[in-house]
This record gives structure tokens, sequence and C-alpha cells, in this order.
């Protein structure tokens, strides 16, 4: 399963490469519209990209009057990703969002790096948002943290449906000529090929914790990238920083993970699910049966 990573594609501008996802993640609504931070809001460098957005968004009235019946006109399922400050706050977004027919999933940013984060309270969060709504609940964790492990058990204890690994890194770049920051607020969200070691480690990690249902992202690129997230417990991948040079990857990801997978012996690239962690009885090449613990999105 491929899915966008949020606030990487705007599928109403794109909607062909949306419909090449097997489901669309919003950008992160917030209840009260929000302009985001002030310009210069994205810097490259050599590794990876920084951006500084600050969770620009119309606001969740707009979003469900006109954003959301769009996107469901694409006919591609729907994951809305939700932002705020406060349990109460995620708790009302959750059930506004969860009323729509058109939503399959809910993500809940409690982990972005340009604003204030509630990252110390995932469990109040994740439980408030799963009282407020049946849909099923993915939630999004920053690896910026001393145990992500330990904020991924919190989450399944207050009853996260699964994870989202993961949210980007702070990181700072320069200007060439003036030696000061690129970036209006400093630092920035790093993501691309520099964060994909630190996402595949919170993978690994969350999954042994937790046996959930995993969503990895954090410089995925290639179908290697993706089938070594689903060997270290991801059940599907999100690409992120690679859409914005290359708004084929869903296509050519998918072929490349399947080749992959097949020159590895394995029939479907899930049959490599855990493999990582597969120490007592390794999953044998061809093999046809997916693991019983293969957790399913």
């Amino acid at each position: 399963m491929i899915l966008n990573a949020s606030g990487c594609l705007d599928a109403l501008t794109a909607p062909a490469v949306a419909r090449a996802l097997d489901a669309f993640v919003t950008k992160t609504v917030t209840l009260l519209p929000r302009e985001g931070n002030d310009p210069t809001r994205i810097a490259e460098t050599d590794c990876a990209l920084l951006n500084s957005i600050g969770l620009a968004n119309p606001g969740i009235d707009r979003f469900l009057d006109e954003t959301l019946p769009a996107l469901a006109d694409l006919g591609v399922p729907v994951w809305v990703s939700v932002g705020a400050f406060a349990a109460a706050e995620y708790a009302e977004l959750c059930a506004r969002v969860g009323e729509r027919d058109e939503v399959e999933a809910l993500e809940l940013n409690v982990s972005c790096p340009n604003v204030a984060s509630p990252a110390d309270a995932t469990e109040e969060v994740v439980a408030a948002a799963r009282r407020a709504t049946s849909k099923r609940l993915f939630t999004k964790l920053s690896p910026a943290v001393p145990d992500v492990a330990e904020l991924a058990r919190a989450a399944a204890a207050a009853g996260t449906d699964g994870l989202s690994l993961v949210n980007t890194l702070r990181g700072l770049a320069l200007d060439a000529r003036t030696l000061r920051p690129v970036l209006a607020t400093g630092s920035g969200g790093l993501s691309g090929p520099a964060l994909r070691p630190v996402a595949l480690a919170a993978v690994h990690a969350c999954y042994a914790a937790t046996g959930l249902p995993i969503v990895a992202m954090g410089g995925i690129e290639t179908g290697r990238h993706a089938l070594e997230a689903i060997a270290a417990g991801a059940s599907a991948v999100a690409l992120g920083t690679v859409l914005f040079r290359d708004p084929l990857a869903p296509g050519r990801v998918r072929a490349e993970l399947a080749a992959e997978a097949a020159a590895l012996g394995f029939a479907d690239p899930l049959q490599a699910h855990g493999q990582a962690h597969a120490r007592d009885r390794p999953l044998l090449p061809g093999e046809t049966k997916i693991p019983a613990n293969a957790a399913q999105i």
C-alpha cells in the first residue's frame, strides 16, 4: 500500500498523482485557519529538504465544506491529518471529521517540528481522539525523543489503530553568502534521504514494541527502500519529498517494490513483513503464506 506523506502532495492540483496512490493523506488541518510561518519556508541541503510551513491551512470549516468534497470526487480513499495544541482540540477535530463518510482514516499529527507540539501528551491526545470517533486512527510520531517506542506503546494503550513513522527532524541551513539561517524561523523540519535510516530504526523499534500496523515514511524513494521498511515492520509506505522532483514516483516505486521482492524470492512484498525481526526462523524465500502476525492496514 502506497500513500503520500501529509503535506507533500496537493491532490487537487495533481489529481493524476493522487490517483496513483492507494490512499491520499491531506495536509494537516486545524480548528482555525492558519497562515503559517513567514517566508522563506523551504531550503534545500546536500542530502535533505528543510521546511518550516507552520501548518498553513484553511481551517476545519472550509476544509469540510470545500476541500473534502473535492477530494472525494477524485475517487481515492482519503485520510485526514489533524493537528491541534490540546487534547480537547484533537477530540473536536476527530469528532467533526469522523462524521464524514468520505473519510477512511485520521492521522493524528502530534509531532510537527514547526509548531508547539504536544508530543509529551501522546497518550492523552490519542485517548481523547479515540473517544471522539470510531474511524481508524494513525498516530504520527517524531523520532526526536529519547525513546520513540515508549511513545508508540503509549499511543497503543490509548487506542490508536496504527502508527505513522516518522515525522521530520529539526535541522538548520545557512545562506552561503550571509551565513545566516535560510528559513525565516531559523530551523525547520528535515526530510528526504538523510532521514531514511532514522525512520527505518523507528519502524523497527515501534513494530517490536507494539505489533501495530505502521505506515513508514522518511526518505523512501525506491522500491528497495520500501521493501526494507516492510522488513522492519511497516505494512505500508508513504512517499514525501521524492514527490517534489518525481511526481511519477508512486507507479515507479510500486513496480520496483514488486521486482525487488521477487528478486529475493517473495511472491508478494508483504511476505517480507517483519523479516528484520525473524531471528528464530527467517522467512523462507518463495514462502507463500504471509506471517500470521503481519499487521495489515
